[in-house]
């Protein structure tokens, strides 16, 4: 296989196996893989033991044989499925609320940037700008009367889940400063360099807040959740009264931001080890 200066071999190669796989009807040895490239057997192997832990490729395991994956199909969707991730997050969710004492939300973006930078939702609708979708809601493990959020959008501009998932998704942040940086309350982040700067701090502390940005008296801290290769698929975070979640100088407590990043790493081993 030749090999152009500047590209890298490995991606090359997994990609021309996946060609391969795309192209036979049936399901294909190892060997067959090698002598159709021209790779050693147990170069072959790892590339289509790598693709098969990432989903790409599969093995029956009565004969040996590959095939394409149906994590193939996860491109077109825009990656995990919420599904999987909410079954991987539920016991680490509800750990989290009980560490805590406050309820836990998981959300994803609520639907995929157009080209023309709007937001389109999973009805095919085009939106104003990005939002977040609650997929998974626990609540705080005490006695007070709540509400279950399960489906619920939230503006991402002004969340702590919202600022996080942006904070790893450019046409997204995009997307939302295009639908207009909506002003839910006079914390509310609705000047786009004010809100560049907020993402890129989340970047590089791995966490974000949101205090009284949506809801007066509120406030949340949230953490990413990520998929094999660190992609960013969701994001886990807590959400309550600011008098709990702050401190007596407005700043997220640091107990709680601690006990959000580990559940969210903790969440993300889970999520990038291999699927069932």
């Amino acid at each position: 296989m030749s090999h152009v200066p500047g590209m890298i071999q490995s991606v090359e190669r997994s990609s021309a196996v996946l060609r391969l796989l795309a192209a036979g009807p049936g399901r294909l040895r190892v060997k067959e893989v090698a002598d159709a490239l021209g790779l050693p057997k147990s170069t072959a192997h790892s590339i289509l033991r790598t693709l098969e832990h990432v989903g790409f490729a599969e093995q029956d395991p009565r004969t040996a044989r590959y095939r394409l994956g149906r994590g193939l199909l996860e491109l077109g969707r825009g990656g995990l499925d919420v599904n999987e991730l909410r079954s991987r997050a539920l016991d680490w969710a509800d750990a989290l609320a009980s560490r805590t004492v406050e309820s836990v939300r998981i959300g994803v973006l609520d639907g995929t940037p157009a080209r023309d930078g709007r937001a389109t939702g999973s009805d095919g609708r085009v939106e104003d700008g990005a939002a977040v979708k609650v997929i998974h809601h626990v609540f705080r493990p005490d006695d007070t009367a709540q509400s279950m959020e399960i489906g619920l959008v939230v503006p991402a501009h002004a969340t702590a889940l919202g600022k996080v998932l942006l904070a790893y998704d450019a046409p997204a942040a995009e997307a939302a400063v295009r639908g207009g940086l909506d002003p839910y309350t006079r914390k509310t982040l609705t000047h786009r360099r004010d809100l560049a700067a907020a993402l890129a701090e989340i970047r590089g502390q791995g966490w974000g807040s949101a205090i009284e940005e949506w809801e007066p008296g509120r406030a949340g801290i949230a953490a990413p959740t990520r998929g094999i290769g660190g992609l960013v698929v969701g994001a886990i975070g807590i959400y309550g009264p600011v008098e709990r979640v702050c401190d007596s100088r407005l700043r997220p407590r640091t107990a709680l931001v601690a006990q959000v990043r580990a559940t969210a790493e903790s969440i993300s081993r889970d999520l990038s080890g291999p699927r069932s």
